[in-house]
């Protein structure tokens, strides 16, 4: 008979972790409510879970590994194209699911059982998500192996739903009310680097453009004197090249930003900056200064910085971002900050700043 816990009348959650830790340690399947629908889940160390699993959906249909991020990801597959790592960092933990290809030998994926492989990916397709719940996070946490989980359906948004469907072949239903959005994840399929969209869902089309698109970011130290005029210049020349407006960089697949290592949030732009780069047509006196963020490195492409020493500070947090973040000159040199020095300070700054602009622009491969 099917156990069913109401997370809401719960007096300590922790009891229902572990509750549901030892159903899918057992091979039981356990349905999880998620910000989008209830899934069904089993543990993928679990052959028989698997079974169970693969009966309740089509054949050739793969299951969905489920994942605690983008860097679990990277271990069952290694060899993600680049535009799958650039969505799983921007979507997850969220309601997209990365249809790719199946992983080769020597991966995580791999060393699962040879059955349990076949059974999560019947033919040549893996099917990945971290999805966006407290619950399922600290399972998974505590689990030894990745869950699996059914497809998800859009008409699963009640615990009712599930047991309606379901009773029989569940051990648990974690019930926490309706979902969220009240819909299902979409299915973003990833082929020769390329994106498209396998199944309609919370993530819409024009919300996958953007978080596909190539973000560039330009750093100094408070955001309000060279970054915000690096950004307003390689917005100008980008859009020039491309043939479009600036606000249509997005649709062009393209973001552009700017920030400081040690910004205030919300300061203006410097009045010298404003003034120099209205000359020329630009308008920066919206910028408002933001901190550089862990949350914004996660999500860069192309971080130029404008001295050797903002590019320090950053690797020596981040390291792994060697390849992302580069000088601004590519002659090594720093563009100084022109605060307090007077108006030619800041048009010589501007200057110099705009040289290295066209030749990073000239660079750039338009699509």
């Amino acid at each position: 008979m099917t156990e069913r816990i109401n997370l809401k009348q719960t007096d300590d959650i922790r009891d229902v972790i572990h509750l549901a830790v030892q159903y899918l340690a057992k091979g039981e399947l356990v349905a999880f409510p998620t910000a989008t629908a209830y899934v069904i889940a089993g543990q993928s160390l679990s052959s028989s879970a698997m079974t169970k699993l693969r009966a309740l959906t089509k054949a050739e249909e793969p299951l969905v590994l489920c994942v605690k991020g983008f860097d679990e990801a990277l271990d069952y597959l290694p060899n993600m194209p680049s535009i799958g790592r650039k969505l799983s960092k921007r979507c997850w933990p969220g309601p997209v699911i990365l249809d790719l290809e199946r992983p080769g030998p020597d991966t995580l994926f791999s060393q699962l059982p040879a059955e349990v492989q076949s059974q999560i990916c019947p033919e040549s397709r893996i099917r990945l998500r971290a999805p966006a719940h407290e619950i399922i996070f600290q399972i998974m946490r505590l689990s030894p192996s990745p869950l699996v989980l059914l497809n998800e359906q859009s008409k699963y948004q009640t615990a009712d739903d599930i047991m309606e469907d379901f009773e029989d072949q569940v051990a648990l239903v974690i019930d926490d009310g309706p979902s969220r959005f009240g819909d299902q994840s979409t299915i973003v399929s990833i082929s020769n680097n390329e994106w498209s969209i396998l199944q309609p869902g919370v993530v819409t089309e024009i919300t996958l453009k953007r978080l596909s698109s190539e973000i560039y970011m330009f750093v100094c130290t408070g955001n309000t004197c060279r970054s915000p005029m690096a950004e307003g210049l390689f917005r100008n020349l980008l859009s020039e090249k491309l043939g479009c407006q600036e606000d249509e960089l997005t649709d062009h697949g393209y973001i552009v930003g700017s920030a400081g290592l040690a910004a205030a949030s919300g300061a203006p732009p410097s009045p010298e900056g404003v003034t120099i780069l209205a000359e020329q047509g630009i308008d920066i006196r919206s910028h408002e200064s933001q901190p550089l963020t862990e949350r914004l490195l996660d999500q860069i492409d192309h971080i130029y910085t404008m001295t050797q020493g903002h590019r320090a500070a950053i690797l020596a947090e981040r390291p792994d971002l060697e390849d992302a973040v580069k000088l601004l000159s590519p002659e090594g040199k720093d563009v100084s900050d022109p605060i307090g020095g007077g108006f030619q300070c800041y048009t010589d700054c501007k200057k110099e700043i705009e040289k290295y602009l066209r030749q990073l622009v000239s660079q750039i491969n338009v699509h």
